[in-house]
């Protein structure tokens, strides 16, 4: 409670806490004031009576009851003293929950260390090679990216697929551990107030037109003309997007949120804005290695030498994608801030998914 971040909840936490010690000695005093002076081993009648002769009578406290209260009144106050209590006093032993916390991960961090160690100066494509790398990679991502991309890795509405190589701002290793460890933000302008709901779905039949998609080909040369007025600067002439800013290909077929004509309208109109979480400070250098090593495996099964994946328990598909292979002892980490529509892969980043809300 001492690290309450503005000064009214401290205030009130520390006065709630007083005046409930306070206002219970003073219940205790009065009422054994009061008691006294009733006359000996006669106890006063309340007046309430059921069936004619069950009386309630009004009989003294037990003198171990007062007793005990007024101990735990004592160890209330000593309580606050010692520790944290009173707002934003942190006590004399000056403990709080998240330094706690932090001792705890420490310890953990120590105790695994060594099961890291190897893979921290390891290139990814060779971890994504190591079978038990490959184990701890899985339960890393069960562990903190499954919430968003799925157990199985293949994303859902608003939240891209890892496994089908397509990227927003490229499927490199190098490009993944950045993602994973600093985040990413993806933001589609909302051009409603620009453009009219007409010229947003004269744009979202061009755009589909682009991946073969049946559209209405009437509207499509308007459509062509408002692309190259509003969305050209980030998704390219040729509408296959900019990894460098992290605008998707338009041409691919490959869709964040959907490849409907309502659905790239309202992404057109409304925009979008979503965020990968960061990883640094969650997981730990070598365990964001091995993570960018299992990601980056799920599209490159086949890579060539320099990033060829084994084959076989953790190495295939069915055991190193999620789902499969038993967990190393100790490969897990707190979990992950919910990943926004970005990770590691085929939105690596952001589900930006700019004008045709594609995917990554």
């Amino acid at each position: 409670m001492s690290d309450f971040t503005t000064p009214f909840w401290g205030y009130f936490v520390g006065i709630v806490a007083m005046v409930g010690i306070v206002w219970c000695l003073w219940l205790l005093y009065t009422q054994r004031r009061w008691l006294g002076r009733a006359p000996a081993n006669q106890p006063a009648d309340t007046g309430h009576v059921w069936d004619g002769d069950l009386t309630e009578l009004n009989n003294p406290v037990p003198r171990w009851w007062t007793v005990m209260y007024l101990l735990m009144c004592v160890f209330a106050v000593g309580y606050l003293v010692v520790f944290p209590g009173l707002g934003h006093y942190a006590g004399t032993l000056g403990y709080t929950s998240a330094d706690d916390v932090r001792k705890q991960q420490a310890a953990q961090e120590t105790a695994t260390r060594p099961l890291y160690a190897r893979y921290e100066a390891m290139p990814v494509p060779e971890i994504a090679r190591d079978t038990r790398a490959l184990e701890i990679g899985q339960r890393l991502f069960l562990n903190n990216c499954a919430q968003c991309h799925g157990s199985d890795a293949k994303g859902a509405p608003g939240f891209p697929n890892l496994t089908d190589g397509d990227w927003l701002y490229g499927g490199s290793p190098e490009t993944i551990l950045q993602t994973i460890t600093k985040g990413r933000h993806g933001v589609m302008p909302a051009w409603q107030g620009v453009i009219d709901a007409r010229t947003a779905s004269d744009i979202a039949d061009y755009v589909r037109s682009l991946s073969g998609l049946g559209v209405d080909r009437s509207r499509i040369f308007n459509g062509k003309d408002a692309y190259g007025t509003y969305c050209v600067a980030c998704h390219g002439v040729d509408a296959k997007g900019n990894q460098a800013l992290g605008a998707p290909n338009l041409t691919d077929d490959v869709w964040l949120y959907g490849s409907s004509q309502r659905t790239i309208e309202a992404t057109i109109l409304n925009g979008r804005d979503s965020r990968m979480p960061a990883q640094e400070g969650i997981l730990t250098p070598a365990q964001i290695r091995i993570l960018t090593a299992w990601v980056w495996r799920q599209s490159n099964w086949n890579a060539p030498e320099g990033g060829t994946a084994a084959t076989g328990s953790a190495g295939g598909p069915g055991d190193a994608r999620p789902g499969g292979a038993a967990a190393a002892p100790g490969a897990t980490s707190a979990a992950e801030p919910h990943p926004g529509p970005a990770a590691a892969s085929s939105g690596a980043g952001d589900a930006a998914r700019t004008l045709a809300s594609a995917r990554p």
